[in-house]
């Protein structure tokens, strides 16, 4: 084919999960999960897409995590620098919007997603290593994944519960 692509061509649209998703298959070592939370979409990404505040609560292994910068005009586009519990840190490129965040080192992306389910939201959780030897590792991280996970969404709930009004 030669030529610009015709406007008239049809254009798909994918909620932020569904993108994710097509993120987490598409990955070489993707470890993937999500759970339906009884809280609206608001509420959860409040707490969620709060990288400095809260996701070191909320990822296991996570000591800290600051964001850095802002890259361009957009403000949906910020660096950050994350440290574990073993005191390795890591450099991150940014993508937040609402109900999106995708974020990448040299040596691992991560990503989550939200997406309202009338007065519930879906939520979904992304990791992938990217370096050599990232199968080895994976073989050695797999069998725990899903455990994992269900941890980080254990702890997104009491994050979640102890924001809520009737907490305080």
């Amino acid at each position: 084919m030669t030529g610009p692509l015709h406007s008239d061509w049809p254009a798909v649209e994918i909620d932020p999960l569904r993108r994710l998703k097509v993120i987490a298959s598409a990955s070489k070592y993707p470890s993937y999960g999500e759970r339906l939370f009884d809280a609206p979409l608001d509420a959860l990404w409040a707490v969620a897409s709060d990288l400095e505040r809260e996701l070191p609560h909320i990822v296991p292994g996570l000591r800290s995590f600051a964001v850095t910068g802002s890259e361009g005009s957009g403000k949906d586009r910020l660096t950050g620098r994350a440290v574990s519990v073993l005191g390795h840190g890591e450099h991150f490129d940014i993508v937040l919007r609402p109900g999106w965040c995708l974020m990448q080192s040299k040596v691992l992306v991560g990503g989550m997603a939200a997406v309202a389910e009338g007065e519930r939201t879906r939520f979904a959780f992304y990791s992938s290593l990217r370096f050599p030897g990232g199968r080895f590792v994976d073989r050695v991280r797999q069998p725990r994944a899903e455990q994992r996970t269900g941890m980080l969404f254990d702890r997104l709930q009491r994050r979640l519960d102890a924001r809520s009004p009737d907490a305080r």
